[in-house]
């Protein structure tokens, strides 16, 4: 049947930034489609509670409390899922981020703190992980979070934007060097419902101008992330490889405008 095509029995993934919002989504999502997965991030209460969710499934969870800015955490978490479960398919590089700053404002620094947070630590994953999957699974699924603002410029992202622009092409880049046997593939989210946006979200007019602004007329939910990343995970997702998802809600613009007066 071709819903079989979206299971992951068996597998194990390893899924970071994963206490809350994207990260709980697609662990636990991965979790209903079968799968055991590592969760990292750096608070236990909100990985706890993720963990209960995936073993209320049947599946196993393993909690890695880590800051995951430290290439040295990162780098552990793929030793740790073969440690536990025997075996690594999947890495779900989730974690990232960077303050919105007004571009005058925003120093060399800031760039290159915003970098190596959103590039820097995907890249030490998949070079841990990378050799594991193919020594006990023999290929693999690699899935980056970026951002629909990677893609849409809008005012004071300049460090965000730019960092998840590199993390998209880096996709692209990296799906060269490993295919055939490890597919790499990227998912880049629009204005998502999740505690990053709440400031947002919590208000009415705000939040009406942002569904205004949206083709599809609403905010995404972090199950809108969860299945787009099962499918590329899944191998109903087999022929993509190099390949950036825009789950956005159709955006051709940025639906949140910085007024000149907040710059």
């Amino acid at each position: 049947m071709i819903l079989d095509h979206f299971r992951l029995d068996g597998r194990v993934a390893v899924v970071t930034g994963a206490g809350r919002g994207l990260g709980a989504a697609i662990a636990t999502g991965f979790a209903e489609a079968g799968a055991d997965v590592v969760i990292a991030a750096r608070t236990e209460a909100d990985l706890r509670q993720v963990a209960e969710q995936v073993e209320a499934t049947g599946r196993q969870a393993l909690v890695v409390v880590a800051d995951l800015a430290d290439p040295d955490a990162v780098t552990a978490l793929a030793g740790a899922a073969v440690e536990r479960f025997g075996r690594l398919d999947i890495v779900v590089n989730n974690v990232g981020g960077a303050l919105p700053r007004p571009l005058l404002d925003t120093s060399p620094d800031d760039l290159a703190e915003a970098f190596a947070f959103n590039v820097g630590t995907a890249h030490a994953l998949v070079r841990a992980a990378v050799p594991k999957m193919l020594a006990t699974a023999g290929s693999g699924s690699i899935i980056n979070i970026t951002s629909t603002m990677g893609r849409l410029p809008g005012r004071a992202f300049a460090a965000y934007a730019t960092a998840k622009a590199a993390l998209a092409h880096y996709t692209r880049s990296a799906a060269m060097d490993l295919s055939p046997r490890i597919r790499v593939n990227a998912i880049a989210p629009g204005s998502i419902l999740t505690s990053a946006l709440e400031i947002v979200a919590g208000n009415e007019q705000m939040r009406a101008e942002m569904e205004r602004a949206t083709p599809l007329q609403r905010l995404g939910e972090p199950t809108d992330i969860a299945t787009a990343a099962l499918f590329l995970a899944s191998p109903a997702g087999s022929f993509l490889t190099g390949k950036v998802l825009e789950v956005d809600g159709g955006l051709i613009a940025p639906n949140l405008a910085i007024p000149l007066s907040d710059l």
